[in-house]
């Protein structure tokens, strides 16, 4: 992942894609003469896992020993699965870059699920936090199949009641 910089928004990305006037425009309103905004790297990273977990054919986000850590945070009473599993954010005063690691469904177009999830992401953090996303890099590390059974729900099925 590249470290963003934190030059002038006004300038061109770097990514390639156009941005529109309304995020180069929260991006400066960012650090002000009256102050700065510092966004954590938890929050950025939260808004990128859910929104790429909104895309229909993503299963789960993470690679193998973050879903299985996951798995045993769900068991834990009161603690939850953690949003931001699978993705890794590096943030600026005014930029941000985004890595994704994706579980997809079979049969799903991995490129258009890819370009679905960037768009999401992008959309997202930029509508919330303000911050210019220079990239959002994805890693499809592996594929869930129809017939995979989890061991939740295996362990559901065999439980006396």
């Amino acid at each position: 992942m590249t470290t963003p910089t934190t030059q002038n928004a006004s300038a061109s990305p770097s990514s390639g894609g156009s941005q529109d006037s309304t995020s180069r425009d929260s991006a400066s309103q960012l650090v002000t003469e009256q102050g700065a905004t510092t966004i954590a790297d938890a929050v950025v990273q939260k808004i990128a896992g859910l929104a790429a977990s909104e895309i229909s054919g993503v299963y789960a986000l993470g690679g193998g020993t973050a879903r299985a850590f996951g798995a045993l945070r769900e068991r834990i009473p009161g603690a939850s699965a953690s949003a931001g599993q699978g993705v890794s954010v590096e943030v600026g005063e005014r930029q941000t870059a985004v890595d994704l690691e994706l579980v997809v469904e079979y049969g799903v177009s991995i490129v258009d699920l890819a370009r679905a999830a960037r768009r999401n992401v992008i959309a997202a953090i930029e509508r919330m936090t303000g911050l210019e996303v220079v990239e959002v890099n994805i890693a499809v590390n592996d594929m869930h199949l129809p017939d995979e059974e989890t061991d939740t729900e295996r362990e559901q099925t065999t439980r006396l009641q």
